[in-house]
């Protein structure tokens, strides 16, 4: 099947006609000449201090919180695997938003039901019913169960982001602790070494990593670390003082980490004997990434968890996040121990409805196995080409990680200036988390592109 490429609407003098610049909008013709002729011996060459990019990046920089060290490029549109710059520079996407957008950018009928649920009810609060936060809880209910996940999965709380549903999952089991054992001693959550579960204070607390933690110290108190896979250990972590614990059945941020099944299982079961609440945070992991509706899908009924956490894919670019119960902890939460603004408002959960159904699509979680193994089999030739820089390949289906021996950051910007993003993650990791609608053809141009950029930094 010859490959679609997506048709550029705007040229380069429209987009940037499109942008409203200020103080530096005298400067912006003598930059795009200027641009043309730069570092002609790449397809993509970063944006240089001199042209349109920096100037709105300059123009915009003094205004916004210095939270993120961004590259120099300004995407303004996006296609399908495809993104586009301000200066009309085209590049494929492995991102896809850090595990975000697996339709793609600008799903057409994603698109369609954006615009007719704006048009129709955007929100009216949680004081009043609307139709599509029930459906969409409904929904995410039957195919968590069909699907093989967690089998007594019973109700849903939709939220707004991933940060969100961990921390609601947090502080169910917070609650569930304080039914469990009214003496208040049932309060400890357990989450692991190499764990990433968001950037809120509690979400952070369970996210033991002294970059993150450090600036914003004293975390909440109650956090217990364990070891990753560490079976043994599991007992000892685990206490009649343990409300919940959290982990992801593969770290994405952690350096695309597969939790073990044997560990998975008897963390579930430890977790059955002490009665605390079992959480997996399918943030990144979930929505058919690995080529099943949750990465827990394929576990045996004793590791099914109690709480599962959802956002990222949930809404293909649209803020919204899910957390799955089941009735153990459905039954504890009641009326005014939760709630949110935004959360559950018909357009987002509209929008997640469809989400849902087609990333439970069978046919599109076989092609997510089937692109799973075009890029092991890329990955396999640059090992061979590059043994001494590549070492191993991690993750399923289209969550993957390939192990290097160096900081791949220059790898990265040879990349990004011969036409592809990709990301990193943990150590020394290459996360590859593009959409799953991604095409053969289109994985086999970025592996060439990779190899590429990876014999130019040798």
């Amino acid at each position: 099947m010859a490959m679609r490429l997506p048709v550029r609407p705007f040229t380069l003098t429209t987009r940037i006609r499109a942008v409203r610049f200020t103080s530096t909008a005298s400067n912006l013709s003598d930059a795009v000449k200027k641009t043309i002729t730069r570092d002609a011996g790449l397809p993509n060459p970063d944006p240089g201090a001199d042209s349109p990019s920096a100037a709105l990046v300059n123009d915009h920089a003094a205004y916004m919180v210095a939270t993120y060290a961004r590259p120099p490029p300004v995407f303004v549109q996006g296609e399908g695997s495809w993104l586009w710059d301000i200066e009309n520079r085209k590049y494929l996407d492995f991102t896809a938003g850090i595990a975000v957008t697996s339709l793609g950018h600008g799903d057409a009928e994603f698109t369609r039901l954006l615009t007719q649920q704006a048009k129709t009810l955007m929100h009216a609060s949680n004081l009043y019913y609307n139709p599509w936060t029930g459906a969409l809880s409904k929904l995410l209910v039957e195919k968590t169960r069909s699907s093989g996940g967690m089998h007594d999965a019973a109700r849903v709380f939709v939220c707004n982001s991933g940060s969100e549903a961990n921390e609601a999952a947090v502080k169910f089991a917070r609650k569930t602790g304080k039914v469990v054992d009214p003496a208040g001693g049932k309060t400890d959550v357990v989450s692991f070494s190499g764990a990433f579960h968001g950037r809120t204070m509690g979400a952070l607390s369970a996210t033991h990593n002294p970059k993150y933690q450090e600036p914003f110290a004293p975390m909440v108190p109650g956090f217990v670390e364990g070891r990753f896979n560490d079976v043994g250990g599991i007992r000892d972590l685990v206490t009649e003082r343990t409300c919940g614990v959290i982990v992801e059945p593969i770290q994405g941020e952690g350096g695309v980490v597969a939790a073990e099944e044997g560990f998975l299982v008897a963390l579930a079961r430890r977790c059955r004997e002490v009665r605390a609440v079992l959480i997996y945070d399918e943030i990144q992991c979930g929505m058919g990434r690995t080529g099943s509706l949750w990465a827990h899908g394929g576990l045996p009924r004793d590791a099914h968890p109690d709480v599962v956490t959802s956002a990222k894919a949930l809404g293909n670019g649209f803020p919204v996040g899910a957390v799955v119960v089941n009735d153990f902890v459905g039954d504890k939460i009641n009326v005014g121990d939760h709630g949110t603004t935004f959360g559950g408002n018909p357009l987002a959960c509209r929008l997640a409805h469809y989400l849902v159904e087609r990333l439970s699509d069978p046919v599109l979680q076989q092609g997510v196995l089937e692109k799973s193994e075009l890029f092991r089999d890329g990955f396999a030739r640059l090992k061979k080409r590059f043994p001494q820089l590549v070492t191993e390949v991690r993750g399923r289906g289209l969550i993957l990680g390939l192990q290097l021996t160096e900081d791949p950051g220059a790898i990265v910007k040879a990349a990004r200036e011969r036409g592809l993003l990709v990301i990193t993650a943990g150590t020394n990791t290459l996360r590859f988390v593009p959409s799953l609608v991604v095409t053969g053809e289109e994985i086999a141009q970025g592996l060439q592109i990779l190899e590429d950029a990876i014999a130019a930094t040798r």
